[in-house]
């Protein structure tokens, strides 16, 4: 919303300067975006009178001006073709930077002769396409005075940012409301009394919007409008024209820029019909199907049976509270003009601006809510303006339809005010507000004065219950009233504002990038064909933001080959990503899961002169998957390792994590097939890993126990086991370490040997297992005793035989 500081003060009577001004409506919430402050802009650029123009002596376009600068007599090469003796122009000294072409006027000597300074043009001042000849001031502009000022360009326009619920700030009058309430000046009441017809209209309203399946008699309740005729419709006024072009709205002619004046002064939009184009009454109707119109932005509109428009019994002439058409449209021929002035539903009036792609001061308010009292004042506003500028009579005024009931009253308690807004305000200045806010307040009998009732005025829509008055109270004394209070401790030290569970997601990125893996954040839609390779593509996207990403991703690892694939494309195939987010496996709240995966393709290290870098192979992705368990507090000793890893991992080089039935985490070589659709070359292993589904660490004390180290000597023992092929070695180390609990510290395997001195279908297992007492040192027999124990533990759990 755009406004000049002269034009508010048109409606507020106030001595603030623009600052104070600006500072008090970020106050009110009504946020300043930028004050705009010509006067500070062209200050360097004074009226200056040229004392004569001649010919330059070796150019045959260009003239030498001696100019009378209000500080002295100096000398202009120019190449105007308007320049002349006794002009008064726009001068720019040297070093004055210009705000048109941003050059830095410098003394020079143009073909011979010294040029100081410049008279420039409007394009070269930045206000506006004109640049064939130097801008000619009216003759009472005084010499030396600033440009802007002579030319009425020192008001400065305030931009302020209005939500949606403020529909009354859509108007100056309505924002010198709130500034006025505030103490920032008084407001300056609008004329908004009859003005009397001396003629009946020719044109009457009509609403036809039926109340069946089909139609909505809400789609515009009322509509008011009045005829004109013996008008002059010409250019506007200097003042109304300097308004217009300051917001941004290029002046076209009065009756016109009446209708644009109005709807950004007093937030009340209206549309002007040329009369004489009209054929008979005009309806309020719903479109037919396929029904098109040629509307005042030059674009032809097809619309459909959901929005409402206006028509005569021939044809349409506007879209309702969006546009009108060009077919009617008031030119300065018009002689007869008829005025609308209706309210539309908001909802319907937003649905059809978007249907249709337009956007227009009109439904910008129209779809925020309209004050329906403005249907009544708005045609005496409109024609006071009508006749002041363009002569001619006004008929009565016309209507169709009802007024809306807008009527609220809302019991307000005082005390509320400091119990919800927490600032204690007297009771007297909160009437004032409320007052001044055009509140009307009385005293409820029944509460013996500490109850008001408050009628809501009929601007303030988003006025609906005892906390919106509340809130009005504390924003119009302000905000920064409300005291600094700290919440209540509840405790010594401050709860954890996040739960572990909350925090794996931090904690899972921090640690895969400290494994060497960079984070990659992608999309959460992905080809329908990629999907389809990792267990997905039924998962659709009815309005993908493009035509390859039309599935949502059943895993997170077919985005992240594909990185790996740009990489490589670009000279790096050895890359290690991850990434931490949703994938889902259907369109149900429970079908969203929190993954960790992570992605190795190519070689484990650099090339090195000492060693040759090794491929990366599934106990990569498996070491990567279980570091992160770990670091979350996951019991990885409990976990369990099955071959039933999905179908994108390689059948023999693949696993999943288990604790008890439950899969936390899945690892190993990506399936060829994989590889290939993705167009990924060379070694691949990943894992991912359920972040929802990793188990709490069980709670413990808040400081952590002290290390109890043994002083004693630990024994390292090794054992080769001779079992069938089939025999995991998990179920060996976990029978290995379970025989002694108390002694046996470390169990790992170093060895695995196959061959005919083994025999068919068998396997050799060789396994260090570390004994440590705390309080003594190991003898022999009971070393002997350990290890008979797990001889028998391991054979008892996999029919395991020592290797002799």
């Amino acid at each position: 919303m755009k406004f000049t500081f002269d034009w508010l003060k048109k409606h507020l009577a106030t001595d603030a300067d623009i600052e104070t001004i600006g500072a008090k409506l970020t106050a009110l919430g009504l946020e300043v975006e930028g004050i705009e402050d010509r006067a500070k802009e062209l200050a360097a650029f004074t009226v200056a009178y040229v004392t004569e123009a001649k010919p330059h002596p070796n150019a045959d376009k260009l003239r030498v001006c001696m100019v009378d600068t209000g500080n002295g007599i100096v000398q202009v090469v120019c190449g105007a073709p308007n320049a002349r003796t006794g002009m008064k122009g726009v001068f720019a000294a040297a070093g004055t930077r210009i705000p048109g072409t941003g050059l830095e006027l410098k003394k020079g000597v143009i073909r011979g002769v010294e040029s100081n300074g410049m008279l420039c043009s409007a394009r070269e001042m930045g206000l506006g396409d004109d640049h064939d000849g130097i801008i000619d001031l009216p003759a009472d502009a005084p010499v030396g005075a600033p440009f802007a000022k002579a030319m009425g360009l020192d008001d400065p326009v305030l931009d302020i940012a209005i939500t949606p619920d403020r529909a009354d700030c859509l108007g100056v009058h309505g924002i010198a409301r709130d500034l006025a309430a505030a103490g920032a000046g008084k407001l300056v009441p609008f004329d908004r009394s009859p003005v009397a017809g001396s003629f009946e209209s020719p044109v009457k309203w009509r609403i036809d919007l039926a109340s069946d399946s089909a139609g909505d008699p809400t789609a515009c309740p009322y509509v008011a409008g009045r005829y004109f005729r013996g008008l002059k419709n010409g250019p506007s006024p200097q003042w109304l024209q300097e308004r217009l072009l300051a917001i941004g709205l290029r002046p076209i002619s009065a009756l016109v820029d009446i209708t644009n004046f109005v709807t950004h002064d007093l937030g009340r939009p209206l549309h002007v019909f040329d009369a004489k184009k009209l054929a008979g009454d005009l309806t309020m109707r719903f479109a037919k199907p396929g029904e098109k119109l040629l509307a005042l932005d030059g674009r032809e509109y097809t619309l459909d049976p959901s929005m409402t428009v206006i028509a005569d019994s021939k044809a349409l002439h506007g879209i309702g509270g969006i546009m009108g058409g060009e077919a009617s449209g008031c030119t300065e021929a018009t002689t007869e003009m008829f005025l609308e002035v209706a309210l539309f539903d908001a909802s319907r009036t937003a649905r059809s601006g978007r249907a249709l792609g337009i956007e227009s001061d009109a439904r910008y308010r129209f779809e925020r809510g309209l004050d329906p009292q403005s249907a009544i004042w708005g045609p005496e506003v409109a024609a006071r303006l009508v006749l002041e500028l363009c002569g001619g009579e006004a008929s009565e005024v016309v209507t169709a339809g009802r007024l809306p009931d807008w009527q609220r009253r809302i019991s307000f308690r005082p005390a509320r005010v400091a119990a919800l807004g927490g600032v204690a305000i007297a009771g007297d200045e909160m009437l004032a507000i409320l007052r001044a806010l055009g509140f009307v307040v009385t005293p409820s009998r029944a509460a013996r004065g500490e109850t008001f009732d408050i009628d809501v005025p009929s601007w303030r829509h988003d006025v609906e219950g005892e906390a919106d008055i509340v809130e009005e109270v504390v924003r119009v004394a302000g905000y920064d009233r409300i005291p600094a209070v700290s919440l209540p401790r509840l405790s010594a030290l401050p709860e954890p504002a996040v739960t572990p569970a909350q925090k794996r997601a931090s904690m899972a990125k921090r640690l895969l990038a400290t494994r060497g893996l960079m984070e990659a954040v992608t999309w959460s839609f992905m080809p329908a064909d990629a999907a389809r390779l990792f267990g997905g593509g039924d998962l659709m996207l009815a309005n993908p933001i493009s035509a390859d990403l039309d599935a949502m991703r059943p895993s997170i690892l077919p985005n992240l080959l594909t990185a790996a694939q740009r990489n490589a494309a670009r000279g790096f195939g050895d890359v290690g990503l991850f990434e931490v987010g949703p994938q889902y496996a259907d369109a149900t709240p429970n079908g969203q899961s929190l993954v960790a995966a992570g992605l190795r393709v190519g070689a484990s290290g650099q090339r090195h002169w000492q060693h040759k870098p090794r491929a990366v192979d599934a106990f990569d992705a498996k070491g990567d998957a279980l570091a992160l368990l770990a670091s979350l507090g996951a019991p990885v000793d409990n976990l369990q390792v099955t071959t039933d890893a999905p179908g994108w991992y390689h059948p023999g080089q693949s696993g999943v994590l288990r604790l008890g039935p439950n899969a936390i985490a899945s690892f190993g070589a990506l399936h060829p097939r994989v590889l290939k659709a993705l167009d990924v070359k060379g070694p691949a292993v990943a894992f991912e890993l359920f972040l929802d589904r990793v188990p709490e660490p069980r709670a413990k004390g808040t400081a952590r126990p002290v290390l109890k180290a043994s002083p004693y000597q630990a024994v390292e023992r090794d054992f080769a086991f001779v079992v069938d092929r089939d025999v995991a070695a998990d179920k060996l180390l976990r029978a290995a370490k379970g025989a002694d609990k108390a002694l046996i510290r470390q169990v790992s395997i170093f060895d695995l040997f196959e061959g005919a001195s083994i025999g068919e279908g068998r396997k050799s297992l060789a396994i260090a297992v570390t004994l440590q007492a705390d309080d003594r040192t190991l003898t022999d027999e009971e070393i002997e005793a350990v290890a008979a124990k797990i001889v028998a533990a391991v054979k008892k759990a996999t029919g395991a035989e020592l290797r002799g």
